[in-house]
């Protein structure tokens, strides 16, 4: 183990050493290799660990919904971390060990100062759906809201004037959904 001075002079000696990350693993949605946790400590805690630095990873913040990322130079006892917000998409313990699992190695690239080529995050955002534009409202949905206006009584510029639309011609297919939608409710009201 080689000796220095505190946890800065320990880092900087150890991105000298640090090795390209192997992606290891592959992302089936996009297709892409990244580097998963395992790969990047791999290449990060055995120099570190040289370099007599330990790597330690806990929950932190108010509510414990970071994770922090520590290392700790055992010689002078000092360290650095940083800590990354836990989003967890799952209320259950998948959906925790996923967040704590990507945030320890966001931990670890951050602090480490390694960067491995487009990860899976690169790839995800490549592969972004693009917005499809709005469809204009069909002749059913047309139709159908001409009825209901019938039926209820309902003067046709208010509906635009909430839908903010200058016609029922201008509205999408969503708004057309959500003026059917309301003026359904108010027949029901009216039939009660």
């Amino acid at each position: 183990m080689t000796e220095h001075k505190n946890i800065y002079s320990a880092l900087c000696a150890a991105q000298q050493e640090f090795g390209q990350v192997t992606k290891g693993s592959t992302n089936p949605a996009f297709k892409s290799k990244y580097a998963d946790l395992a790969d990047v400590a791999n290449v990060v805690i055995p120099t570190l660990s040289r370099h007599g630095v330990a790597v330690l990873h806990y929950m932190a913040g108010e509510n414990l919904n970071a994770m922090r990322t520590e290392f700790v130079h055992a010689i002078s006892e000092t360290s650095v971390s940083c800590d990354v917000p836990l989003i967890v998409d799952k209320n259950n313990m998948q959906g925790m060990k996923s967040a704590t699992t990507y945030a320890k190695r966001i931990g670890l690239e951050s602090l480490s100062g390694i960067a491995p080529e487009d990860d899976d995050g690169n790839a995800a955002v490549k592969a972004a759906p693009k917005a499809q534009p709005a469809r204009n409202i069909s002749a059913e949905q047309f139709q159908q809201i001409q009825a209901l206006i019938s039926s209820t009584q309902t003067d046709e510029a208010k509906i635009c004037a909430f839908m903010k639309v200058a016609d029922l011609h201008d509205m999408t297919e969503q708004q057309a959904a959500s003026a059917i939608a309301m003026l359904n409710k108010k027949l029901e009201k009216a039939g009660q």
